[in-house]
């Protein structure tokens, strides 16, 4: 290869994780618009006078209307490319959590959690068509989980950064600045990121090229939802996503309740729990992924590695179904790090199972039906939480739910699809 032609492959190939960096803080910053209500809830309860229902009922408010955009994003980001679309999901979430300091009413904030979810539904549909444009697939859950340790880092600023500015500036003023932070988000990302038809110019080298396997046709026009819900692959995507998105939800939104109610910590003093579990879970995010890229490079099959990721996260998990009877604050951060470090693991190589299934011109689709599957999950958790917690208060059922979810979604998923393969779909 000529001198030159390898100076534009390192470029191309730099570039790649370029994408990657801008998938990652956009995720970053959609976790920490997320998790600002939870951290703040035991202060909102104080000041707005919402009950453990009432609470509950706005964490649905904000799942139901995620479920919607992921469905609306899946669509858009097809059709419109990833480009706009993100710029488009990152507008609308960050101008809804600068909303939150406006309202002072259960209504209220049941209104801008709704208007947050339809925007950050934007985001992960995005993301991965993203990465099945840059990456070819030895490297997806690899980069899949990187980006998607974005979710853990803002998980860990956000008790770090927020509760201190909310003492200092109060609560309204922290839902301002944290929600400010995409609108410089989108400056960067309009001027960086690059339309992915450019990449076939520029990976000479062959390291950003698509897999013999894969759909290569670009005139094929965006499947239908019909289309894509006759496909049992489909169906186990959704089921991986309905099973276990909601207990990632119930970390985000209660394990600052739990650490007031079970083990009496204030604000001041409940963010170093939370910020050594999310630590935590960005390791198990990029070593899921690297998990089954390692496994790939190694020879093994796309349907032996993604699921042989996916079961040992799976059984990282069950630790979590006693972490109630733990005496010791630390252990018990410890088991709820582990089993938040496995799902995001898990999370990295189901991500990634989407793209593994389906040709890119149908990825935004898929991701966004199993999201929303997800969210309705999210949306049915939320109420038994609340049910749960209002009439006797105990975690302990819950962590218990949380535990079983993975191996049951796993299992269903093998018996749907037992050799995971790129599908045909009709244009």
């Amino acid at each position: 290869m000529q001198p030159a032609v390898l100076a534009v492959a390192r470029v191309a190939s730099r570039y790649r994780w370029t994408v990657c960096a801008l998938l990652f803080f956009a995720t970053v910053i959609n976790y920490m618009d997320r998790q600002i209500l939870g951290l703040l809830a035991p202060v909102l309860q104080h000041d707005i006078g919402w009950s453990q229902v009432q609470y509950g009922r706005i964490v649905i408010a904000f799942s139901a209307f995620y479920a919607l955009g992921l469905l609306g994003f899946g669509r858009v980001v097809d059709w419109l490319g990833t480009r706009v679309s993100y710029a488009m999901a990152m507008l609308i979430w960050s101008v809804a959590a600068m909303l939150h300091a406006a309202v002072g009413s259960v209504a209220g904030f049941a209104a801008v959690r709704a208007l947050l979810g339809i925007g950050e539904g934007g985001n992960f549909p995005a993301a991965i068509k993203a990465t099945a444009e840059w990456f070819p697939r030895r490297e997806r859950a690899l980069a899949t989980g990187i980006f998607n340790s974005g979710a853990n880092i803002g998980a860990v600023f956000a008790p770090a950064i927020i509760p201190p500015l909310a003492i200092a500036l109060g609560w309204r003023a922290a839902f301002i600045v944290i929600g400010a932070l995409g609108i410089v988000w989108i400056a960067v990302w309009m001027a960086i990121y690059k339309p992915a038809d450019q990449r076939r110019a520029e990976d000479v080298d062959g390291v950003g090229a698509v897999d013999e396997d894969e759909d290569t046709d670009t005139r094929a026009g965006v499947p239908g939802m019909g289309v894509l819900l006759r496909k049992r692959e489909t169906w186990a995507f959704i089921v991986g996503k309905f099973l276990t998105d909601p207990v990632w939800w119930f970390y985000l939104f209660w394990l600052p309740k739990w650490l007031n109610e079970a083990r009496g910590m204030d604000l001041q003093h409940i963010g170093p729990p939370l910020v050594a579990i999310y630590a935590l879970t960005t390791v198990g995010s990029i070593g899921g992924g690297w998990i089954s890229s390692a496994l790939l490079c190694s020879g093994w099959t796309v349907n032996r590695a993604r699921k042989t990721a996916m079961l040992i996260c799976a059984c990282c998990v069950l630790p979590i179904a006693f972490v109630s009877q733990v005496e010791s604050l630390w252990l018990a951060v410890l088991i709820i790090g582990l089993a938040a470090a496995a799902h995001q693991g898990w999370s990295a190589n189901l991500f990634t199972t989407a793209s593994d299934m389906f040709p890119k011109r149908a990825v935004g689709g898929v991701v966004g039906i199993g999201g929303m599957a997800g969210s309705i999950g999210g949306v049915l958790f939320s109420e038994v939480i609340g049910q749960v917690l209002q009439r006797t208060g105990q975690y302990w059922v819950l962590f218990a739910i949380g535990a079983c979810g993975y191996l049951i979604a796993l299992a269903i998923m093998h018996l749907l699809v037992p050799d995971m393969k790129t599908t045909t779909l009709e244009s």
